[in-house]
């Protein structure tokens, strides 16, 4: 398929845009239902969407949903899992620092989901892309560095944490979409982000029935925001695991750091945060470490 080795680059850039959208949401929500109940938003007003997404791409491409073998639940549990984690910490860590700079800490996740890549899926590196990694993690450290004590380290931890179980989830659903084997990689993406909202939904909604049943409720009753979040969040991973399905962890990653060129404009128009001189630098590299990439 001659195409594929620029498909990625549009997968990744649709689902970079979405995911800013749905991560300013998210953040706003967060203020009346908490961490635990805007991470939930994303994964039950989510699945809804995942179920029509599987249906068209079953009606278009006449195949039905493939049977997965019993590896591919292994990589699924390992992409849910960690992928819950790291949204988890993620709205934490808005909290307590900017938009901007709480997506920037979690960007350093390339470097991570390069090496994880190469030693779980064999999933080569090439000099071009390590250097395109470093120049790009390079800017968005530089955009962290902004020398604010108020939640400072504590900020900072939670954002490389959330950044390096978002690597480790990158990796455990592009291991579950390379296991399914199937013939059409379109299917294979959408069956895999089903079953993985699926799960996350179970998971969540049991565990806020058992500790916090207020946070159900108050859910319910912002099912309008709730909505549009869910919506994003699974537009967004239906083009993430598109991505996933026919480039490499790492350089899908790479290039989603595009996604703090977003955030930077949501965070000033939308936030009214200023761009400081520290950070106009970070989006610089960040700029020059993707035009690598793209290079490579």
């Amino acid at each position: 398929m001659p195409t594929a080795s620029w498909l990625w680059v549009a997968f990744t850039l649709v689902a970079a845009a979405a995911q800013t959208i749905r991560n300013a949401a998210q953040r706003e929500l967060t203020a009346s239902l908490g961490t635990v109940g805007a991470t939930h938003v994303r994964f039950l007003f989510g699945f809804p969407f995942a179920l029509i997404f599987l249906l068209l791409v079953s009606l278009a491409v006449r195949e039905r949903p493939p049977w997965p073998p019993a590896t591919y639940w292994a990589w699924v549990i390992d992409g849910t899992v960690a992928q819950f984690a790291a949204t988890v910490l993620m709205l934490t860590a808005m909290n307590d620092r900017s938009f901007v700079v709480t997506i920037a800490y979690i960007k350093t996740e390339p470097a991570q989901v390069a090496l994880l890549g190469l030693v779980l899926l064999g999933d080569a590196v090439t000099w071009r892309l390590a250097l395109a990694i470093l120049i790009a993690t390079t800017g968005v450290v530089i955009m962290s560095l902004k020398g604010e004590a108020r939640g400072g380290l504590k900020a900072t931890l939670l954002g490389l944490g959330s950044g390096a179980l978002f690597g480790l989830s990158a990796i455990g659903y592009r291991g579950a979409i390379l296991s399914l084997g199937s013939s059409d990689f379109v299917m294979a993406a959408t069956f895999t982000l089903t079953i993985g909202l699926a799960l996350q939904s179970i998971i969540l909604t049991v565990w806020l029935w058992w500790r916090d049943p207020k946070v159900l409720a108050a859910i319910a009753r912002a099912w309008r925001p709730s909505l549009f979040a869910g919506f994003m969040g699974a537009f967004a991973s239906q083009f993430w695991y598109l991505a996933f399905a026919v480039a490499t962890a790492a350089s899908v990653r790479t290039l989603a750091l595009v996604e703090v060129l977003f955030a930077q404009a949501i965070s000033r128009f939308a936030f009214k945060q200023p761009t400081r001189p520290r950070e106009a630098v970070g989006i610089a590299l960040i700029v020059i470490g993707v035009a690598l990439l793209m290079w490579s």
